[in-house]
């Protein structure tokens, strides 16, 4: 490889560029980011949590990177001196039907290649958390939390320390081949590569249309909302308690995660986001809501689950709903114990079916990869997504 376009600063972007001059060392290599700087959309709007593979299907292309991914991502940060803890996490049941799913978690943990997984019962759950409530659950030692803008501001110093360019303010405006290069007309002028990745993350499918694609997958936004813990109530969560996923439905859930910088928060709900990158309920793009209510794929998503949308909307309304769905992993939490957090949009790839594109999804073209589908764990796995791309490359 001589040269190389990539179209996206998030993390799995920057991740990616620094793989690619790891890998070429003097290849010329510009990265494109739409915003005023990098990682502003989903590498920074998430929990905070290193994922290390425990829920991805055995050998998927996530539960690969995502157990590569946290080990890598754990001494990049070693390395940069960048905050991170790794302070393990309780996955809890709290109903007799949850405890098979229970059990299956942690035969995929172990498939996956996790170590010190278990099984513990209520006793030793308490002397973890003390106020998490449940029947069983999963001791996940390897889990943690970091600061992922430490981590995004680290990688983009380190491929400019390798001689790679980034260019802010400039979104690719038109893509296109000619002859074995390919052209990228931004603001800033035009860049050229005789490679193209794609990790535009929320706008990945337009990018790809960009470029020659038919946007077979759509991204559909959800919006994830957080409330966090009032000072007196912090106590109530030492690490990270989450539930265990229900197949019934396509989302995590809501759990609790102590922040790197401190404090705790509680969520996140799902709900459609009117903007891709909609992080308020008023923020509202026609684009990019027409864009989703015009996709069959919604629809018919919506018509399989309609009980989890309206729960989830009405979560979104209600602090007391939100709180009572936090209640079964934390029975003492109260309403008055949240206030309003942040919030995040998670590009999610959905098919023209109503099927949420559960593995990382990249598209292999002619001097092109398209990284179409890559939501959590995208950001703990990143460097192994980064160097998953190098290697196709």
């Amino acid at each position: 490889m001589n040269s190389c376009i990539i179209v996206g600063g998030g993390i799995v972007g920057l991740a990616t560029a620094l793989k690619l001059l790891e890998r070429h060392p003097g290849a010329k290599l510009t990265l494109l980011e739409k915003e005023a700087g990098v990682a502003r959309h989903q590498s920074t709007h998430n929990s905070g949590v290193l994922h290390c593979g425990l829920y991805y299907k055995p050998g998927s292309l996530k539960a690969k990177l995502a157990v590569t991914g946290i080990r890598e991502m754990v001494a990049f940060c070693r390395a940069h001196d960048i905050p991170h803890e790794i302070c393990g996490k309780l996955v809890v049941a709290t109903r007799e039907d949850e405890l098979p799913r229970l059990d299956e978690l942690l035969r995929r943990g172990a498939a996956n290649g996790l170590t010190g997984l278990r099984r513990i019962e209520p006793d030793e759950m308490k002397r973890i958390e003390p106020h998490a409530a449940g029947l069983a659950a999963a001791h996940v030692p390897e889990e943690g939390i970091v600061d992922y803008r430490a981590v995004c501001d680290t990688m983009a110093a380190e491929i400019q320390k390798r001689g790679g360019t980034i260019l802010t303010s400039a979104p690719a405006m038109k893509l296109r081949r000619h002859g074995d290069e390919w052209i990228a007309e931004t603001p800033q002028g035009e860049a050229r590569g005789q490679w193209l990745v794609n990790t535009a993350g929320l706008h990945c499918d337009r990018v790809s249309e960009l470029a020659g694609e038919k946007r077979e997958v759509r991204i559909v936004p959800f919006r994830g909302e957080y409330y966090q813990l009032s000072e007196d109530a912090q106590h109530l969560c030492r690490h990270l308690i989450y539930p265990v996923p229900d197949p019934a439905f396509p989302f995590l859930g809501v759990h609790f995660t102590r922040m790197i910088g401190g404090g705790v928060e509680a969520g996140p709900n799902a709900v459609l986001a009117f903007a891709r990158e909609g992080y308020r309920l008023r923020d509202i793009d026609l684009h990019d809501l027409a864009d989703a209510l015009t996709f069959p794929g919604l629809w018919r998503f919506l018509k399989r689950y309609p009980s989890m949308a309206f729960t989830e909307l009405a979560q979104s309304f209600s602090r007391e709903r939100f709180c009572h769905s936090l209640q079964r992993l934390v029975p003492d939490v109260q309403p008055q114990h949240l206030a309003p957090g942040g919030a995040g949009v998670r590009a999610q790839a959905m098919t023209p079916q109503g099927d949420l594109v559960q593995d990382f999804h990249i598209v292999a073209r002619d001097h092109a990869l398209h990284i179409l589908n890559a939501p959590s764990p995208g950001a703990t796995a990143s460097l192994a997504i980064g160097g998953h791309i190098a290697a196709m490359i």
